[in-house]
């Protein structure tokens, strides 16, 4: 594929970006301003790594030039020669995945921030637990991650340990289009604590990755909201069963209801419930359209579905298996220190894959 008519169609976009940044105005809205400075960076690593790519590019046509210049006797320069020409050939590998990534059209919401719901699935206290676990590993990973932040909405810890349910947002660039991936059934195979004869138990948690929705996307009318405001509920603490803080939602057209209780403000309970409530029902909305279009697509080419667990944590082996890419890696504790960068980088790489072949 010839990249080059692509990147000058960004190298222009990039400029006129930098004319509206330049000139300041852009900045008097703050949503816009974020959105401009997010499509800034992103073609800037673009035009970035599409100089790495073409200096790689020239480097390995002089290496190969050089090549056939040496004489067979020449061992020594000629491995060196060879093992250069592999690194090269890597590198332009690598970068052109991501510049065909970037030369294609912006999915919906690929730029938003996102809220994740993590649940606690089939297997009792010890879903809890691999829920709590899955929390964690998210929160390594944001950490991990440069501009990243995360900011816990709502939990329910669990009797025995761990979390029923966690909700929680990350803000930064490409959160969306790195986490997308996440979203459905992760099983657990493991001893747990309590089993006295050893026997592995196998258990599930289900991860939802939603795009932010925003006042613009979905509306509220204060005429089908129900608010009340109550005790929170919960282990004692300061400001525990103290202040009316809680806060519960009610959407009258569809029946969402939203509680939220962590803050200590009651108003910053209710920003955070309105936020969930415009989250879900944006996902409401999108799934609805899509299902629609699979039910076209389904009478004319018929059902491939496959409703089934995307990734496996199987704790004897040692091992992490995302069974959409056949990718497994053996080193389980990194992973849940929030190491899933390996997989998230295959997901989008089959992702862009799909993309491409769909387009021609």
């Amino acid at each position: 594929m010839d990249l080059a008519p692509h990147f000058e169609r960004l190298r222009a976009r990039f400029a006129e970006l930098e004319r509206e940044l330049g000139e300041g105005t852009v900045f008097a809205d703050a949503a816009r301003a974020r959105d401009v400075g997010r499509e800034h960076s992103k073609l800037r690593r673009a035009l970035d790594q599409y100089g790495e790519y073409c200096r790689a590019r020239e480097a390995l046509a002089k290496n190969d030039a050089l090549l056939q210049s040496m004489d067979a006797d020449e061992t020594e320069f000629v491995e060196l020669a060879r093992a250069e020409r592999e690194e090269l050939h890597l590198a332009i590998t690598a970068l052109d995945v991501a510049l065909r990534a970037a030369i294609l059209p912006p999915e919906p919401n690929e730029d938003r921030d996102v809220i994740v719901e993590i649940r606690a699935g089939t297997g009792g206290s010890e879903a809890a637990l691999f829920a709590a676990d899955l929390f964690r590993m998210y929160g390594r990973h944001v950490e991990r991650t440069p501009g990243w932040r995360m900011e816990v909405l709502e939990m329910s810890p669990a009797d025995l340990g761990g979390v029923r349910e966690v909700i929680f947002r990350v803000s930064g660039e490409d959160a969306f289009r790195r986490l997308r991936f996440e979203s459905g059934v992760h099983r657990v195979q493991r001893v747990p604590v309590t089993e006295a004869q050893g026997r592995i138990h196998t258990s599930t948690a289900t991860v939802a990755v939603l795009p932010e929705a925003g006042e613009v996307d979905i509306e509220l009318k204060p005429d089908e909201l129900r608010i009340e405001v109550c005790r929170a509920s919960g282990p004692g603490g300061q400001g525990v069963n103290t202040t009316d803080s809680a806060v519960q939602v009610l959407h009258v057209p569809s029946g969402l209801i939203v509680r939220c209780q962590d803050a200590r403000s009651q108003l910053k309970n209710k920003e955070r419930a309105l936020s969930i409530l415009r989250t879900r029902l944006l996902e409401r909305k999108q799934r609805e359209e899509a299902e629609a279009y699979a039910a076209q697509r389904r009478s004319q080419v018929g059902s491939g579905d496959r409703n089934e667990k995307i990734r496996t944590y199987n704790f004897p082996q040692n091992r992490v298996t995302d069974h959409r890419v056949n990718l497994t890696l053996y080193d389980l504790p990194s992973v849940l220190d929030g190491g899933i960068a390996p997989f998230t980088e295959a997901l989008m790489a089959a992702h862009v894959e799909e993309r491409l072949a769909a387009l021609g």
